[in-house]
This record gives C-alpha cells, sequence and structure tokens, in this order.
C-alpha cells in the first residue's frame, strides 16, 4: 500500500491512519513483524522520528507490540483490532452524519442517499 500523506494535516496523524489502515485491511497480519522504524520511515519519506512516534502510540493502543531483541509485530489479538476497526468506522459516521446535517439533509434523506450508494457499490 502506497503512502499517502498530504500536507494539509501533521503528518504524525496520517502516519498512525494510514498503519491502522494497513491492520485492518490485513496488510499487515494479525502476529506479522513490522518493518524497522528506518525502513518503514524511508519508505513513507518521512523522519523516523516521525514514523517512531506514531508507532509508540499504536504501541500505546495496543495495536502493535515492541519485542526488545526482534522488533515490532502486529497483536495477535482479533478482538482488540475488531474493536479499533469498529471505533474508527464509528468516528468516520459521526463525522459525515454532521456534515450531512449541517447541509440540511434529514435523516431519511441521508439513509436514502447511502441505500442508493450502496446498491450502486454492488454493480
Amino acid at each position: 500500500m502506497p503512502w499517502d500523506l498530504k500536507s494539509d494535516r501533521p503528518i504524525y496523524t496520517q502516519l498512525i491512519e494510514q498503519i491502522e489502515l494497513m491492520i485492518f485491511s490485513g496488510a499487515y497480519p494479525l502476529g506479522s513483524k513490522l518493518p524497522s522504524v528506518r525502513d518503514m520511515a524511508q519508505e513513507a519519506a518521512v523522519n523516523p522520528n516521525t514514523m517512531q512516534r506514531a508507532l509508540a502510540k499504536l504501541e500505546e493502543d495496543g495495536l502493535i507490540i515492541t519485542h526488545r531483541t526482534s522488533g515490532r509485530t502486529i497483536t495477535e489479538d482479533g478482538q482488540m483490532i475488531q474493536i479499533a476497526k469498529t471505533k474508527l468506522a464509528q468516528e468516520q459516521i459521526s463525522e459525515f452524519l454532521e456534515k450531512m446535517k449541517l447541509m440540511g439533509f434529514e435523516q431519511t434523506e441521508i439513509l436514502t442517499i447511502i441505500d442508493s450508494m450502496v446498491k450502486e457499490m454492488k454493480k
């Protein structure tokens, strides 16, 4: 998965989000070993300290485990991954719904739009 970093938001935050997406999508499977901080930073074209900070936050959240002698791995706790994935989805949906309300859409209109989009995606 290519790193898609924008200049409009903090790089640190975007790194966290993109690594989370790689974990949630299975690009980094449960229990898999992560590349070194230096390799990941080079691949993302960011400062290693910034990548280290992002990985430390993901470790704090329980998605990554650091092993003193063998680097970092993705947690093997599938339930923790599912909880984090669901939380992210709820945050995204909440943000979307707030924007729709600000645009003046009623609940039924929002659901109609979502339903038509889901049907369109299935084609």
